[in-house]
């Protein structure tokens, strides 16, 4: 059981490149990013997450974020897959992060349209439904062999448990502050047959980012494009990598929204 955030450093990351944390979803596992992670160690320095488990696990967002923040510090880039672009918003307003990329992913609940006062019960599905590979598939828009699907759903009862602990939270705390008047550096991609965040999200979500922030659809992605499509996602993510500078400190006190990298997390858990 994970009580607290893990960081994995991928081997053979390039030493002058960005630092970047690579976010998963909900019931997904930071290693479904490994395919992609692999495509940007010639320009970047991807670390792979995996959230906490189990009771102890932080719920919300912003909780994760702390946990998050606590575990890595300061980093030039995030790459966020769905939820995960909630956890990815608090520390890019708390002045964690220069740059943001969002997969298939959002801020607010309200960008996934009709579907997010619905997103709740994502919880209770990966409980009572026990998703496996014909889930996995659907998600990622294309078959998934039976060793990765545990990198794309919740396979086991504590990750089953844990994705319907968040679930429920993520309708209990504020929301992200607004990143469009900050100066943080972001881009979109969306898969245009993802089943769970649709591709209209894409428009809503990139209105409450800088302005500029470019939007990419790409096609016959599902919800995972990092998963299914890491070389796409690669060629797009290698020039908005390349102009994120290296971290010059790593070391982060308390941002805009009050993040601490030397918060309790017992006291962030809900």
């Amino acid at each position: 059981m994970r009580r607290a955030v893990e960081l994995t450093d991928v081997e053979g990351g390039c030493a002058e490149g960005p630092r970047v944390l690579l976010l998963p979803g909900l019931g997904a596992r930071g290693a479904g990013f490994r395919a992609l992670a692999d495509q940007l160690t010639a320009i970047a320095r991807p670390v792979l997450v995996e959230y906490p488990e189990g009771e102890h696990a932080a719920c919300g967002a912003r909780a994760l974020a702390e946990q998050v923040l606590r575990a890595g510090g300061t980093v030039d880039a995030i790459v966020a897959s769905s939820f995960g672009g909630m956890v990815a918003a608090h520390l890019a307003a708390g002045g964690a992060a220069k740059g943001v990329a969002f997969l298939g992913s959002f801020t607010r609940t309200s960008h996934v349209g009709a579907r997010g006062r619905l997103i709740a019960m994502m919880g209770p599905i990966a409980v009572l439904g026990r998703p496996g590979v014909v889930a996995a598939s659907l998600a990622a828009w294309r078959p998934v062999p039976f060793a990765q699907v545990a990198d794309v759903v919740p396979t086991t009862g504590l990750e089953r448990l844990t994705t319907l602990r968040r679930a429920f939270a993520i309708h209990s705390e504020p929301p992200p502050p607004d990143l469009r008047p900050l100066k943080v550096s972001c881009v979109c991609i969306q898969g245009d047959r993802d089943v769970l965040v649709p591709p209209s999200t894409l428009e809503r979500l990139a209105a409450s980012l800088p302005e500029g922030t470019p939007r990419h659809l790409l096609r016959g992605a599902g919800h995972v494009p990092y998963f299914s499509h890491p070389e796409a996602c690669a060629r797009l993510l290698t020039p908005w990598l390349q102009a994120l500078a290296p971290a010059r400190n790593a070391a982060v006190g308390k941002g805009p929204t009050g993040l601490d990298a030397d918060a309790d997390l017992g006291s962030s858990a809900a």
